[in-house]
């Protein structure tokens, strides 16, 4: 029976729809940093490029360009390029967001600093030194408004009277996250991953067990979380004391086998919408920004 090429593929619908699931948290959090799309994107091909090829030297000893552009979907010369180490992801100069790129513009462009190489309290408008030009600038096509209101939101730029605007020198998107806690968000997100997608492989059974309720009562969270978080401490404790049995003890073979292995657990709270589909969440009071016009000359 020959099956319709347009016919719904319901695995690819459930793998695309679990993509959708990860990504969301993952980009909103990359949002937080000043990544920009681009940037995400840049990293998603050239780590498919090194996963398809770590792939088929595990199953079949040997890589291909050609096989890896057909597991990919990316043209095989892109393939190159990425394979290439002048194009590796360190290398890879990649786009900054526009905000943050608005950001760095100011605190590094001479025309926006002031005589002491500070960032220069900027007119809104203006064809010369002013936010206005910073804007054009470095960010053509990105409305004036609509950057303004995303530094203001992100604590970046201050908004002062007589149409001006401040930034300052430690002014960043990142909001000071540190470096290895970013970092250790990707490492745990890879581990919990692995293990699951293991499990649904067939490889190999690893632990991973979920228990949860859909219609919690708020008011009861904070006794249950605390209880959770007491009860978690002692299992990883103890899990720590057997985990420290399968350290080597034999320090004169260091070249032996190792392997890498973790116990992870998390707490996970997300609120679902009422019956009447409006999430209390957003039930804040809409405070309308002022009109910014600009001020034609007396």
């Amino acid at each position: 029976m020959r099956r319709n090429l347009q016919e719904p593929d319901p695995v690819r619908e459930a793998a695309l729809n679990a993509l959708a699931l990860l990504v969301d948290p993952l980009l909103d959090f990359m949002f937080d940093l000043g990544v920009s799309v681009h940037d995400v994107n840049s990293v998603v091909r050239a780590r498919a490029v090194q996963v398809a090829s770590n792939r088929l030297i595990r199953n079949e000893g040997v890589s291909s360009k050609s096989r890896i552009a057909i597991i990919t979907g990316l043209p095989r010369s892109e393939v190159t390029k990425l394979l290439n180490p002048p194009n590796s992801l360190k290398r890879t100069k990649l786009v900054q967001q526009p905000a943050k790129r608005t950001l760095t513009a100011w605190l590094n462009d001479p025309k926006f600093l002031t005589s002491s190489g500070e960032p220069a309290v900027l007119p809104i408008f203006g064809k010369r030194r002013s936010f206005e030009k910073l804007v054009s600038k470095y960010c053509a096509g990105i409305p004036l408004r609509a950057m303004l209101d995303e530094l203001i939101q992100i604590g970046a730029v201050d908004r002062l009277p007589n149409q001006r605007v401040r930034t300052y020198t430690c002014a960043s998107t990142s909001k000071n996250f540190a470096p290895h806690a970013i970092e250790a968000v990707g490492e745990h997100c890879r581990d919990l991953l692995i293990t699951l997608t293991k499990n649904i492989r067939g490889e190999q059974r690893m632990i991973e067990s979920t228990v949860l309720v859909s219609d919690g009562d708020p008011r009861m969270l904070h006794d249950i979380q605390k209880d959770i978080v007491d009860d978690s401490k002692d299992y990883i404790n103890d899990v720590a004391f057997l985990l420290k049995q399968l350290q080597h003890r034999d320090k004169r073979a260091p070249n032996c086998e190792t392997r890498r292995v973790g116990v992870t657990i998390y707490y996970f709270e997300d609120q679902i919408y009422p019956p009447n589909g409006v999430s209390t969440q957003f039930n804040k009071r809409v405070v309308r920004r002022k009109n910014l016009r600009r001020r034609r000359p007396k």
